[in-house]
């Protein structure tokens, strides 16, 4: 007789929540897809809405590159949210529609850091053109 037969293993009263949906019942890969589209879309509103508000409140243009750092880190976040989730969605049984979700976080943050650096070139010519002119 085997030991399998001899000690058969107990009945679980409550299912036990896998490693990969972490633990809260949710699909995996969920919440960071659903954040890295959020970051990604944060990282394209931080330009514009920087320059709206430097437009209403009478300071120059220049001034609005402060905002510059936190939309490209908006982006890079956006980016690394989207790769963790794709991976994990990878290593998941079940397929989900996560991956879309993660691929249009992806393709936001990467349009706002693209955007950030793009600024970044416009405020550096902008300055090295002043520093010449005068």
């Amino acid at each position: 007789m085997s030991s399998a037969a001899r000690f058969p293993r107990p009945r679980l009263v409550a299912p036990i929540p896998s490693n990969s949906s972490g633990g809260n019942g949710a699909p995996p890969g969920r919440a960071s897809a659903t954040w890295s589209v959020a970051t990604g879309l944060l990282s394209l509103a931080t330009l514009p809405l920087a320059v709206a508000v430097s437009r209403w409140q009478g300071y120059d243009l220049v001034d609005a590159a402060v905002a510059i750092p936190a939309a490209a880190l908006c982006g890079l976040l956006a980016i690394w949210l989207s790769r963790s989730s794709r991976r994990r969605l990878q290593r998941a049984v079940l397929s989900t529609s996560r991956g879309r979700i993660a691929r249009l976080g992806r393709v936001l943050g990467f349009a706002g850091l693209l955007i950030a650096v793009t600024a970044a070139l416009a405020v550096g010519v902008s300055l090295v053109l002043e520093s010449v002119a005068d």
